[in-house]
């Protein structure tokens, strides 16, 4: 499995995976906001800031990213998935894309949200360093920033 620029012709199965892990994202609570989320993401796959890895056909996981923003937009990994390396998989290839000349930030739970242990994890291993506190979609979170 490898990390790929997400295409058009993968949205549904990227959309299941969403769907799957909408319950730990704040505003994916309802399918009007999935849907609307899926317009996001097609529009991401356009400019070529959707990043997937795929086991055969199916999308097991995402991440957009802005290189406009120079920012990690959304990460998600099928739970059937994790603790394979592939949201390190993601995240190098979206690095690789965003300008490491400055700040990249990306937004996560805070400290103690248990929802919040292996991304802040993931984002620490990466050298990225705790920021402001914010709050998104209603919901506490935290910004990281990898500095250059």
């Amino acid at each position: 499995m490898k990390a790929i620029f997400g295409e058009s012709s993968c949205i549904d199965s990227w959309m299941q995976l969403v769907r799957k892990v909408s319950w730990n994202f704040p505003g994916l609570e309802t399918e009007e906001l999935i849907d609307e989320h899926k317009h996001t993401v097609l529009k991401f796959m356009n400019k070529q800031q959707a990043i997937c890895v795929k086991d055969e056909s199916t999308v097991v996981g995402v991440l957009l990213f802005s290189r406009k923003k120079n920012m990690i937009c959304c990460l998600a990994v099928d739970p059937e998935y994790r603790q394979q390396g592939l949201a390190s998989m993601l995240l190098r290839k979206a690095l690789d894309e965003l300008d490491r000349s400055k700040d990249i930030t990306v937004s996560t739970f805070r400290e103690n949200d248990d929802k919040g242990i292996a991304p802040r994890a993931l984002y620490k291993k990466f050298g990225f360093q705790e920021g402001k506190m914010i709050e998104e979609f209603g919901y506490p979170n935290q910004v990281f920033v990898l500095r250059p």
